[in-house]
């Protein structure tokens, strides 16, 4: 049996950029690796890419952050979240849709009031 705490990190800051994104890479590899696990513990009605997909969503969110301490707090969050992931972040993640049809023909468009 593996103990939350088993994945504890020390908290620490950034000295510079270069080991800030440094940083945010791994964690997002950490998550991008767990993906199946995540899918397989919480037994979600998902599948592995839409899971990768929410993972993904939710750095580029936080893509255009400038400062360093606020990339450090994020970070110190990530760490926290990753230790014991709550299944509620990821119940949101969106069902797959079967492929609708999609009109061929502009009045097909037109009536449907697609542009």
């Amino acid at each position: 049996m593996i103990h939350p705490t088993a994945f504890a990190l020390p908290t620490k800051q950034s000295a510079n950029w270069a080991e800030a994104n440094r940083r945010v890479l791994q964690a997002y590899r950490n998550w991008q690796r767990q993906a199946p696990e995540i899918v397989k513990l919480y037994m979600l009605e998902v599948d592995v890419p839409a899971v990768r997909a929410k993972i993904r969503e939710e750095f580029e969110r936080h893509r255009h952050v400038k400062d360093l301490g606020t990339v450090d707090v994020l970070l110190m969050k990530n760490h926290m979240e990753f230790q014991v992931p709550s299944p509620r972040a990821f119940s949101y993640v969106p069902e797959q849709e079967p492929h609708t049809h999609v009109p061929k023909t502009f009045m097909e468009n037109f009536l449907e009031g697609r542009n």
